[in-house]
């Protein structure tokens, strides 16, 4: 019996969890026609091929940011990422992607320790010292980035970058069911980042960021 109500008990965490963080998040995304001027666009990482290209759904979120850039709602861009390993560089190949199509380097400020959701936002926040971003990534994804944006004091709005079909969206719309959960915990437990590290303030030059050419 009392394992029973243990479970019962989980379940029923795990779905409360899941509807207050979709609630929030929700309440924050909206359309680039509509969105607010803010400090900077925030792109959220995704895989990166060996050969230093973007995957399709990285790809579609520096699109849909560089769009965003161009209607001028921000003079900066924060690509956040995962650069744990020489071997392995997601910054960078954002930063590329951005500067070929035009984007100057002093533009583009690189958080290298991105290495989750969560560490994204709280380094945004610290380290970069925006006060107001527009984050950019998949509905999916969207949802619970600007929940931790706003439930960390940082003024959010989300832009959608659904440019194209995804074959993996089912299984990453169910990852995001436990991913909800864990940010919930994350942010009630203000957890510190992995890393830390100098002030770089987004109202600066990006380049101080760079660490290749």
């Amino acid at each position: 019996m009392a394992f029973l109500a243990t479970v019962f008990l989980a379940v029923v965490f795990f779905v409360a969890v899941n509807l207050w963080v979709r609630s929030k998040g929700v309440a924050g995304l909206t359309t680039e026609d509509k969105v607010r001027k803010a400090d900077a666009i925030l792109v959220l990482g995704a895989y990166t091929y060996e050969s230093g290209f973007v995957s399709p759904i990285l790809r579609d979120r520096l699109l849909k940011a560089l769009e965003l850039y161009e209607k001028g709602v921000a003079p900066k861009f924060l690509v956040s990422g995962d650069h744990g390993q020489d071997d392995y560089d997601e910054v960078n190949a954002m930063r590329r992607f951005l500067e070929d199509r035009g984007v100057p380097p002093e533009d583009i400020f690189m958080d290298h320790a991105g290495f989750d959701t969560y560490d994204s936002m709280i380094r945004a926040r610290d380290v970069f010292e925006a006060k107001k971003v527009v984050v950019v990534t998949q509905t999916f994804h969207l949802i619970r980035a600007v929940y931790i944006a706003k439930a960390l004091g940082l003024e959010a709005e989300g832009v959608p970058s659904d440019l194209s079909s995804y074959p993996s969206l089912g299984y990453l719309e169910k990852r995001e069911l436990l991913a909800r959960v864990k940010a919930f915990l994350e942010v009630n437990t203000r957890r510190a980042p992995k890393y830390g590290g100098d002030p770089h303030p987004i109202s600066g030059d990006g380049t101080t960021t760079h660490d290749q050419r």
